[in-house]
C-alpha cells in the first residue's frame, strides 16, 4: 500500500466507495465542476496539449508564491475535465519533488481505469506522466 498525499487519498477513497462504473462516471462529472484552475481555451497550445488523448485536453504546470505545484487544465469533454480536476485537487500545493514521485498505481487503486475506454485511460496516463515529468524538471530548478 502506497502513502498518498492526503487530498489524493480522499479522492481515492471516494472512488473506492463507488458501487459501479456508472457511479464512478457520475463522480468524474461532479469533479469536472470542481476544477480549481481552469486553463482558458485562448491559452491552449501545442506545447500544453495532452498527447494521445482522444479529447482536446491541455494542462499547464506552474508554481505558486510558496513554491507549491499548481496544475491548470481544461478539456473539451467533461469526463476528461473531471480527470484533470482529480489530478489538480490531488497535487496542487505539494512540493514539485513530491509530485514527481507519485506512483501511477493510485489510478488502479481508484479503480477508475475500468470505467474508461482504453484510449481515455491511455490519455489519462499520458497526462499524469506529463505532469510528473514537468514536476521533476521544476524540482531541479528550485
Amino acid at each position: 500500500m502506497n502513502e498518498w498525499p492526503p487530498p489524493l487519498q480522499e479522492i481515492i477513497n471516494e472512488f473506492k466507495d463507488c458501487f459501479d462504473r456508472m457511479e464512478r462516471y457520475e463522480l468524474l462529472f461532479e469533479y469536472a465542476t470542481k476544477l480549481p484552475h481552469e486553463l482558458q481555451a485562448k491559452d491552449w497550445t501545442e506545447e500544453n496539449r495532452v498527447k494521445g488523448c482522444q479529447s482536446e485536453a491541455h494542462v499547464e504546470c506552474t508554481l505558486d508564491e510558496n513554491g507549491g505545484f499548481q496544475l491548470h487544465g481544461a478539456a473539451d469533454a467533461n469526463l476528461v475535465q473531471g480527470l484533470i480536476a482529480i489530478l489538480a485537487i490531488g497535487v496542487n500545493g505539494l512540493p514539485p519533488s513530491e509530485v514527481a514521485l507519485i506512483n501511477p498505481e493510485f489510478v488502479d487503486e481508484m479503480d477508475v481505469k475500468a470505467s474508461l475506454t482504453p484510449s481515455r485511460a491511455n490519455g489519462f496516463m499520458n497526462m499524469f506522466e506529463m505532469i510528473r515529468q514537468t514536476a521533476k524538471i521544476m524540482s531541479k530548478e528550485v
